[in-house]
């Protein structure tokens, strides 16, 4: 079992809604001997539940997350871009059973080639293969930049298991080029954790950030719950939680 599956099964324990199973089978152990205390924390596993999974909650914690809107192309040039990998569909039967990028990678993509029509500058994709899979989260991002957006890939980075190994990666490709100045694209919630470590990696880093957790307006249905809704939640403490990690690893180093 390689590191990168242990970090995973544990995070999926420390974040909702494994947390709140975890919160719920406490109460279920306390129910005979504290039936009380056992009672109020089933209740209130089943309320972080319901209120994790509404719509309104859970984009309301990725805004917290993510930086105020900019236009990256107002900032001063970057060198190059960066897009980081966010997962990949497993054997797509529609593609004849290859593995490609997944709906998260397929959005950054789809944004990095926009970037690089409007700079023309050079781009890097960055993701391995941590779960052992022969096709790379980069050699996919590749296949799907230049076979179907028509954009030119400079560097595939495909060691790398998460997003330190990401930026680490990159700086060892970019940095014998003399290229320290780059775009990052990833999702606006994953920017600040992203922003943080490529600065500490070495780079001068322009953000470029997408998918937002804008909304249309506020109806009823935003206090729904909705599976959809409760795995954006999850991306909130998923980046509290690496974030935190980060900061600890930085301030014992």
């Amino acid at each position: 079992m390689n590191s990168w599956v242990v970090t995973n099964t544990i995070a999926a324990w420390l974040i909702p809604p494994g947390s709140l199973v975890l919160l719920a089978g406490w109460g279920l152990i306390r129910l005979r001997r504290h039936p009380r205390s056992g009672k109020a924390l089933i209740v209130l596993s089943l309320a972080a539940l319901w209120a994790l999974s509404t719509p309104w909650l859970s984009r309301t914690l990725l805004q917290t997350l993510e930086p105020e809107p900019a236009d990256p192309l107002r900032a001063a040039p970057a060198q190059a871009i960066v897009v980081l990998g966010g997962g990949k569909y497993y054997n797509a039967p529609e593609y004849t059973s290859a593995d490609t990028v997944s709906e998260p990678t397929l959005v950054r993509l789809r944004y990095a080639a926009w970037l690089h029509r409007q700079t023309g500058k050079p781009i890097l994709v960055s993701g391995g293969s941590p779960e052992g899979s022969s096709v790379s989260e980069g050699q996919a991002m590749k296949a799907v930049l230049e076979n179907e957006f028509k954009v030119p890939v400079a560097w595939t980075e495909d060691k790398s298991f998460n997003t330190f190994e990401n930026a680490h990666a990159s700086r060892a490709t970019l940095k014998p080029l003399g290229i320290d100045r780059v775009y990052v694209v990833t999702h606006a919630w994953h920017m600040p954790r992203s922003q943080a470590i490529f600065s500490k990696a070495g780079f001068d880093v322009v953000p470029a950030p997408t998918q937002y957790a804008t909304n249309f307006r506020l109806t009823l249905l935003d206090f729904r719950p909705y599976a959809p809704a409760l795995d954006d939640g999850s991306h909130f403490f998923h980046e509290i939680i690496g974030l935190a990690w980060y900061r600890l690893k930085s301030a014992l180093h």
